[in-house]
């Protein structure tokens, strides 16, 4: 008999539509499949079989989080197929940090009513992202709250398991006095400091359209601001695996919230500084809309945003020219942006 309950649909759960959903996600899901997987959606657990081909001492990293805030964007421009991109990236960049390479992704999407085609369309990009990363999407869970959620209201977050070769993880303690710090580039504001955007432009819970926002804007490539903030985040993973096989990556931080200030100083040792030189930094424009519209501080903009770099690499002075070639040849806008120092002062930007 066909699972169905009369009396949860009249409470507000319609739980054929969660079948429909997910029949119409798993073309999109199948895109993600790697060796790895062992198991088919809709069972109680994804089973995925580490390859452990050059890897003697594995050590698991984990990672999670979700879209946040950033999300009111996807409500305002109904647009939900690029913030599971969003919600991968968080995850996968952090774990990239450890040396680990992701290995599948469970997303979470709750929701205060299950449009199958609205759910499928966010599964989309959470395949994209997996894609992008090189991970297997082999499970998820969506959650029809009527009453907790308004109806076209949603909330997502994801969770990634990565693998490194104990001999292979990352050291920050090999940073040394000289060392060169590396940008690569953001996308654009990823998805952090999204409440402080909705303040400075009155981006609202009622999710009124604001006109200044969805002008076209020169300085965007003809893209209003709403489009441009909503830009899915950048997946560093595949390139930076490159690297690894070739350089001796000593440190990498993930630029999220916090910016400059909070992030950086997480993959350096006490006693040395991360000396960023300003002329350096390719800071997009969307940032100096919301520096100028919101009368934000300079300090407090490098210390909520990425500010055009959503990840920094420290290597070796001799390896630096080296690192930025290989990053550019695999795709990113990578480029020298400063040097390690002796001292406590976290991050220096002048």
């Amino acid at each position: 008999m066909k699972s169905f309950s009369e009396s949860y649909k009249a409470a507000g759960v319609d739980i054929t539509a969660g079948y429909k959903a997910v029949e119409l996600m798993k073309s999109h899901i199948a895109k993600t499949m790697t060796s790895g997987v062992v198991s088919d959606i809709g069972g109680f657990g994804g089973l995925f079989e580490l390859d452990m081909t050059g890897i003697t001492k594995p050590v698991l990293v984990s990672g999670t989080d979700g879209v946040g805030t950033k999300l009111k964007l996807a409500f305002l421009l109904d647009k939900h197929n690029t913030v599971g991109i969003d919600c991968v990236a968080m995850c996968v960049n952090d774990i990239i940090c450890c040396g680990a390479k992701p290995q599948f992704f469970l997303d979470y999407i709750a929701c205060g009513k299950n449009v199958p085609e609205k759910i499928a369309s966010i599964v989309e990009g959470i395949a994209e992202g997996c894609v992008q990363s090189g991970c297997a999407l082999v499970g998820g869970e969506t959650a029809e709250m009527p009453g907790f959620y308004p109806e076209h209201e949603y909330d997502l977050a994801g969770f990634s398991v990565g693998v490194v070769d104990k001999s292979k993880i990352l050291d920050k303690n090999t940073i040394v006095e000289g060392d060169v710090i590396i940008a690569l580039k953001s996308s654009g504001v990823h998805s952090n400091g999204f409440s402080l955007v909705r303040k400075v432009f009155g981006i609202g819970e009622d999710i009124v359209h604001d006109m200044e926002i969805m002008k076209p804007i020169d300085e965007l490539g003809g893209r209003t601001i709403a489009e441009t903030l909503l830009t899915p985040t950048k997946i560093y993973v595949k390139p930076m695996l490159a690297l690894f096989d070739e350089v001796r990556v000593k440190a990498v931080s993930h630029i999220t919230g916090g910016g400059f200030y909070e992030n950086i100083p997480r993959s350096i040792p006490k006693g040395f500084s991360a000396k960023i030189s300003k002329d350096s930094l390719q800071i997009l424009p969307i940032f100096k809309f919301i520096m100028e519209k919101g009368n934000i501080p300079e300090r407090d903009m490098f210390n909520t945003y990425n500010m055009g770099v959503g990840m920094s690499v420290v290597v070796s002075k001799e390896d630096a020219e080296k690192a930025v070639q290989i990053l550019k040849n695999n795709g990113e806008d990578a480029y020298i942006m400063g040097e390690i120092v002796k001292g406590d002062d976290g991050v220096i930007i002048s």
